[in-house]
Formats: C-alpha cells, structure tokens, sequence
C-alpha cells in the first residue's frame, strides 16, 4: 500500500502513535496497518535504529511482522481509550490501576547503558542501548515513548483537533493553550475556508 508520509504534529511521540492511524483529509489512513507498514512508521519516528529494523525485518518469520503491527494495533487502541478517558484534567495516582497493559509491556525490556564516543567531539558518553531480540521487540520503544506521556504530560493539555472528521489529537504547548487544529495549513485552512462561505452565504 502506498502511504503518505507518517505525521507527527502532537508534540508528542506517545500521541504521535495514537495518530497513526488517522483521517487527516477525509480518507482514513493507518500507517502500521501491516508489518511493513510498523516498520516504516517505527523508522520515521526514530524509535529504532534503521540497521536494526532491517535487520529484524530480513531475520523475521512470513506473517510474524503483521501478528506485531497486530499487536502494535491492539495497544494504540487500548491506548487511545486510556487517552480519551482522562483528557482535559491532571492525571492522578489513582489511574495506575488502569496502566497494567502497559507496565507489562515495559517490564520485557532489555535496556541496559553503554559508554561510547561522544557525538560529533571528543570525550564520552552515557546512551541506553536496547537488546531487539525478536520482531515483538519493536513494541518495547512504543511502550517507553507512552509511559514517557503519562508521566510527563499534563492531561489538561491533550486536544483533539477541532477540523470536520479529523481524529487527530495533540498536545497544546501553546502559550495560552489556544491550539485548536492538528496542522493550521490543512484543517485550520479548511475550517476558514467553510466559514468565509457560511458569511458570503448569509449575505445573500
């Protein structure tokens, strides 16, 4: 299938996998709808070096990279209901009860720390490794960038972009919490389009 690129506009990575599957300009899209589609879409949001997916897409089994997008699938719905639930308020303690799914999915991973040559100059540095023992390793990156969300983020902030059949949903990090579209050139365009209409209309 021929996908457009993947859009990531919430200002946050966990949102961003909520938004992977859209309608962004009235035909819905999913970019993690197959294997190959999670692996492109895990590419294009940096959560996995390129040589690894590669290299698990090359070593995995036929069907065993869509039974993990079917995974993938499973838990950004799982996900989004969790989202949707507690938008618009802090967070508090009392939604940990609800985040099992998720803490489990954290507790398989093999992350461990190495020191390597400092980026770009001289000297060293700390960075997190990932052991990507099989292809359902993929969703362990997925799983860091949503507890990162829910710990992180202030709930109050999280939107759902106002445009007609858009089901994108952001983080409002603007000064007075005043974002209102996913992206202002498509739905915000969209939405001023249909009002300057609705105005010629009336002064007919």
């Amino acid at each position: 299938m021929n996908r457009p690129p993947a859009m990531f506009i919430a200002d946050s990575l966990g949102l961003d996998f909520l938004n992977s599957v859209a309608t962004p300009v009235d035909i819905p899209v999913d970019w993690i709808d197959d294997g190959d589609g999670l692996i492109d879409w895990l590419e294009q949001a940096k959560l996995v070096p390129a040589d690894e997916l590669h290299a698990l897409r090359a070593g995995a089994k036929p069907g065993e990279m869509d039974k993990v997008a079917d995974q993938a699938r499973a838990l950004r719905e799982w996900f989004r209901g969790f989202v949707l639930e507690h938008a618009g308020r802090p967070l508090t303690a009392k939604a940990l009860r609800e985040l099992g799914p998720l803490n489990s999915l954290l507790a398989r991973d093999e992350a461990f720390l190495q020191i390597v040559p400092r980026h770009g100059e001289e000297g060293l540095s700390l960075q997190a490794m990932r052991r990507w023992r099989s292809p359902e390793s993929l969703l362990l990156p997925v799983g860091e960038a949503l507890a990162k969300f829910v710990c992180e983020e202030d709930f109050s902030h999280v939107k759902g972009c106002e445009g007609h059949n858009c089901t994108m949903l952001f983080a409002d990090h603007t000064h007075r919490r005043a974002r209102r579209w996913c992206v202002m050139a498509v739905c915000g365009n969209r939405a001023k389009q249909a009002a300057h209409r609705s105005r010629l209309k009336s002064r007919r």
